[in-house]
């Protein structure tokens, strides 16, 4: 019990979610691992927004053609994104809206944080003591 007389519940002791298989949390795990790299994200973030070429995500992200298409590559073979072939381009976009979610979400609330960190306080008086 709590302080107010409350029961506490226990994660352990929620019905609904149960822990999932060994190999989900691996796969997860390394999902996890490629995007932990700002570049990485930073592709998957701009991919987010909508389909694009290697030449095209470089420019947007400032990483150089060989280093973003290398990351590409490891972000296909995760499946964290597709690729499909439009004449001489290479189109990379991701094709898993949850994959989308998860990095808009992450992003989103790291962002509004550092804006509310940063924003300047209204109102509020200094008195000397």
């Amino acid at each position: 019990m709590d302080q107010g007389g409350r029961e506490r519940t226990v994660a352990a002791d929620v019905g609904d979610f149960a822990d999932p298989p060994a190999e989900v949390l691996a796969e997860a795990a390394a999902a996890f691992g490629l995007l932990a790299s700002s570049a990485r994200l930073h592709l998957m973030w701009a991919l987010a927004q909508g389909e694009s070429d290697v030449t095209h995500l470089a420019d947007r992200v400032g990483g150089a053609l060989p280093a973003v298409s290398q990351h590409l590559s490891k972000l296909k073979l995760a499946g964290l994104v597709r690729s499909r072939r439009e004449g001489r381009r290479q189109v990379y976009y991701v094709d898993d809206p949850d994959i989308v979610t998860v990095v808009r979400l992450m992003v989103g609330q790291l962002t509004e944080r550092a804006e509310e960190a940063t924003a300047p306080v209204h109102g509020l008086r200094v008195t000397g003591a």
